[in-house]
């Protein structure tokens, strides 16, 4: 498997002169006095070493190896635990959480470009700790200052973890059908009792403790998701000087065997009697969790643009070196017997698409970022509300969007190599096995097309779309504009199917069902074209100061809008075609 080197320097320029992070840093208190431009690269070149030397190199044996379990243990594969020990040495697993509770408080704009390099390094390794991230947020924005200070210091320093306990046998998405129960006990805690599923991270043996975050209902709860509450239950108790105790009554029944991810601990998760501490407020738990889901759905969808990098440095590596016939042209290696096959139009198209889908998606993450940076930090509670609401118009589209082209780079990769792309030792058919369970955890991309048409965009007749293609077209609208032509009709396109289907939903609910996900990958192509242009104004104006790099952001640009931006025409005539032919047969005729 060829090595991963993190891009720093595609990663630096996003955030440095296509956003100016350090510039909206400066104007944000809560940040200024942690974060500046020399802190940032220094944080990213940090990170480029820690993944490229330390993590990426377990990838491959961690995949052959896997988790393993043996009666009721999780075991990681050969020189994780060592090289977790290392990782969190570091700090990284509190790199933005709170500094009251010993996180590091760095922006989020700075930590998706981690988490990309985390991925693209090793997926199974990310997880642990992405999972560990998610439940820090949670536990700070909805729990007690008891168990913040209990939990959160120690689960920032890497030596707890976390995991999100939501999933049940029969009740996947529609977590009202939960039957997890917990009894109040008279000295305040609950007594939790039932079993979930695919719960990443669910057991190992990298930390000392691992604190669950479980979704359970009381006896007295309403029906449906309404009656819902969250707990923290950790796998070793813990006294009140924050000490471990005794074992906990939660035990690990077995671990999934997965077509990916296989270093990786899925697990079933048992809780008979477990001592649980509630975490918010009574039946309120769902809402406290999706603080916890929503993190782990951006950070799903960086996994998505991870391993669309790993897949396309790796390659561009083969293609600049493997030899097959001549270019159409005429001979390019005239001393050699071939060419190589970077020279031939459908390996340049492969690779075109995988660069230029992968370098958007890594602006569109830093601008999710960015926004909620603002959302957390601004002093401005009307900047914080629109950066709240595009945060929530944004998110399933980083999911959905992410890994849904994730999977097609890395397909895209796997196909440069020809035959020994289906060959293990090349890596690109791991990839593909690892990115495509980001598809479906997290909420499955279907479900996110839902939440974004259904909820997002109809309820309140655009109103948060309109926010967002207002700055489009603002940018478009600039004297010398990049592609303004090209983006005002795009974001026109977007704007009149959106009204269009506000109009057949009201009297077809299965119009949004049908629509969903190419309305979804539309706004998705549209947001791209967007950045790409953003990007592409920033590397004209540079273009002399180095033509190699520069002068490839215009080339790509120019790639994505003239062959992949058109897909939106396609993807509309479908919307508009409607839902009736989905119903043309019974269920019996499938």
């Amino acid at each position: 498997m060829p090595p991963f080197n993190a891009p720093l320097r595609d990663l630096r320029f996003v955030l440095h002169e296509v956003f100016d992070a350090p510039a909206l840093w400066a104007r944000l208190p809560a940040l200024a006095e942690n974060i500046d431009a020399g802190i940032a690269d220094a944080i990213l070149e940090e990170a480029g070493k820690v993944t490229s030397h330390l993590i990426a190199p377990l990838n491959r044996s961690g995949d052959e190896e896997g988790a393993q379990w043996q009666e009721g243990q999780v075991t990681t594969p050969i020189g994780f635990k060592q090289a977790y020990a290392t990782y969190i040495e570091g700090g990284w697993v509190g790199l933005s959480g709170n500094t009251q509770y010993g996180g590091m408080g760095m922006p989020k704009m700075l930590a998706v470009q981690f988490e990309e390099m985390l991925y693209a390094a090793n997926s199974s390794f990310a997880l642990y700790s992405a999972l560990s991230s998610g439940a820090c947020l949670a536990l700070d924005a909805h729990a007690s200052e008891t168990l913040k200070n209990l939990y959160l210091p120690p689960m920032y320093e890497g030596r707890w973890a976390g995991s999100m306990c939501l999933t049940e046998a029969h009740a996947g998405t529609d977590l009202g059908l939960i039957r997890s129960r917990a009894e109040p006990r008279a000295d305040g805690s609950f007594s939790i009792t039932g079993s979930k599923i695919f719960i990443t991270g669910g057991d190992h043996d990298l930390t000392e403790n691992i604190v669950h975050l479980v979704l359970a209902k009381l006896p007295d709860a309403p029906p449906g998701p309404k009656g819902i509450s969250l707990f923290v239950v950790p796998k070793v108790l813990v006294n009140a000087d924050g000490t471990l105790g005794q074992p906990n009554a939660v035990s690990c029944g077995s671990i999934e065997h997965k077509m990916g991810i296989k270093a990786s601990a899925t697990c079933v998760m048992n809780f008979d009697g477990a001592s649980g501490w509630l975490v918010g407020e009574a039946n309120k738990g769902l809402a406290a969790m999706f603080t916890m889901m929503n993190y782990e759905r951006l950070s799903i969808g960086i996994q998505g643009i991870g391993c669309a990098e790993a897949s396309y440095q790796s390659a561009v590596a083969y293609a600049r070196e493997r030899l097959q016939s001549r270019a159409p042209s005429g001979a390019v290696a005239a001393d050699k017997v071939a060419d190589p096959i970077i020279v031939h139009p459908d390996v340049r198209r492969m690779l075109l698409t995988m660069k230029a889908m992968t370098e958007g998606g890594r602006a569109f993450a830093s601008y999710v970022g960015q926004q909620l940076d603002l959302a957390k930090f601004s002093d401005d509670a009307q900047e914080r509300d629109i950066a709240q609401g595009q945060v929530a118009l944004l998110t399933p589209i980083a999911k959905a969007f992410f890994t849904d082209t994730g999977l097609d780079s890395c397909i895209h990769g796997q196909q440069v190599f020809g035959g020994h792309g289906y060959i293990r030792e090349w890596g690109q058919e791991q990839l593909v096995r690892d990115v495509r369970i980001a598809q479906i955890y997290e909420g499955t991309n279907g479900i996110q097309a839902l939440d974004l048409l259904g909820r997002k965009v109809l309820p309140d007749n655009g109103a948060a779309l309109r926010q967002f293609t207002a700055q489009i077209r603002q940018f478009a609208q600039q004297p010398n504009a990049p592609y303004a032509a090209q983006l005002l009709d795009a974001v026109q396109r977007l704007e009149d199917l959106s009204d269009w289907l506000h109009t057949q939903a009201a009297s077809n609910r299965n119009e949004v069902g049908a629509a969903s996900v190419e309305y979804l990958h539309l706004f998705g192509y549209v947001a791209y074209a967007w950045l790409w242009a953003r990007m592409a104004q920033v590397a004209e104006q540079k273009l002399a100061q180095d033509p190699g790099f520069y002068g490839a952001k215009v080339a790509t640009a120019n790639f994505y809008i003239q062959r992949l931006l058109p897909r939106i025409l396609s993807l509309e005539q479908s919307i508009r075609a409607g839902s009736a032919s989905l119903f043309g047969l019974d269920a019996a005729q499938f």
